[in-house]
This record gives C-alpha cells, sequence and structure tokens, in this order.
C-alpha cells in the first residue's frame, strides 16, 4: 500500500531464502492483472555475508532473480488430475534473457497435492536427472526395479484428486539448488478451471 501511494509500479523483495508461504504470495500478486503494485523475487547470493572476502567482478551477481517452474495442471479422468513438470526458467538480469531448463535437467520436484497456503508438504517426489540414476543403477549393480525407476524419475505426476483445500503446489529445485514453486488452483477453488494461481 505504501508503494502505491507513492507512486510506484514494483517492489522487488530480496532475501536469502523465501519460505512456501511467501514464495505463494508473491507469486499470486505477479499473476494477479487487477494488482496495483507488482511484487518480484530476488534472491541475495549467500557469500554476501563473507564481507571483504567477496569477489568483486563485474560478471558476479550479488542478486539474481528466482526461477520460476514451467508447469502445467491437467485433468485426468475420474475427477483426477496430473501436473506436467515442463522445466524451470530462470532470469538473467546481465543479459536480460530467460534461460530455460528442460525438465531432464531439474534434479528433483515435488508434489503438494493440497496446499494450504502455509506449508509445502510432499506427497510426490521425481528425480528426473537420469545421470544421478545411473550412477546409483551402477553402484546397486543389478538389484533395480527398472519400473519403479521410471515411475521416480517422470516428469508427470501420478494422478490425485481435489483435496480440501482446491490447490496443489509444485516445488522445482533449480539448477543453482534454490527452491522455487508454482500453485495451481483446482475446479471449485474460486478461480478458473486448471489456471496457475
Amino acid at each position: 500500500r505504501v508503494a502505491y501511494r507513492r507512486g510506484y509500479d514494483d517492489v522487488v523483495l530480496a532475501g536469502f531464502s523465501f519460505d512456501d508461504a511467501a514464495q505463494a504470495a508473491i507469486q499470486a500478486n505477479e499473476e494477479d492483472s487487477y494488482a496495483r503494485v507488482r511484487a518480484h523475487m530476488a534472491h541475495i547470493r549467500p557469500d554476501v555475508n563473507m564481507g571483504d572476502l567477496l569477489k568483486e567482478t563485474p560478471s558476479s551477481q550479488i542478486f539474481t532473480v528466482f526461477g520460476s517452474p514451467r508447469t502445467e495442471l491437467r485433468p485426468a479422468g475420474d475427477g483426477l488430475f496430473v501436473i506436467d513438470m515442463q522445466g524451470v526458467d530462470i532470469y538473467n538480469p546481465v543479459d536480460n534473457t530467460i534461460l530455460p531448463t528442460n525438465a531432464d535437467k531439474v534434479a528433483a520436484w515435488f508434489v503438494d497435492t493440497d496446499y494450504d497456503g502455509r506449508t509445502f508438504c510432499i506427497t510426490q517426489a521425481f528425480f528426473p536427472d537420469k545421470k544421478a540414476w545411473d550412477k546409483l543403477a551402477r553402484a546397486l549393480k543389478g538389484v533395480i526395479d527398472e519400473e519403479q525407476f521410471a515411475a521416480l524419475s517422470g516428469t508427470v505426476s501420478w494422478p490425485f484428486p481435489a483435496g480440501p483445500h482446491k490447490r496443489a503446489a509444485v516445488k522445482v529445485i533449480d539448477p543453482r539448488g534454490n527452491e522455487v514453486m508454482r500453485v495451481h488452483r483446482l475446479p471449485g477453488s474460486g478461480g478458473t478451471a486448471y489456471a496457475d494461481a
């Protein structure tokens, strides 16, 4: 409200990390077409706490914009839904470009099938980067159920019903190791069916 009264169009919230509720609130504001002031997250690199030890080069980015998962909520029939994780996009402020990461390069992604808006509870977990799986498979020397491995390395969630909160959240670990989140509203939640929150 203060930013709006003072005539600002955007507010950048900078922090070392953002909890799930903060990410969901900022995302909802970003996607609200009626928002008077847009809010954005910026990640502060942990090495700023190192004082004089911080390396100062033109290419070093003390602040970077958080990534955004590319996900899609789809009906799966019989009142069930699935989430398709297509990758994660990271904005590069130096070049003013979006750096897309394909789903198969994502280390891990998680689903909360009934997100309450405050606490992210993992109900499904996937690990699409198969390079890590190959190392594990070699270590286990063939004691692996290929079908189970395929299910855990997928980019499409298992079907799930709408819960009491009518929201599903997806958390993706981006290539820099940051957690980025997206919330989807399910039909009957007051939003458009299958639209992002």
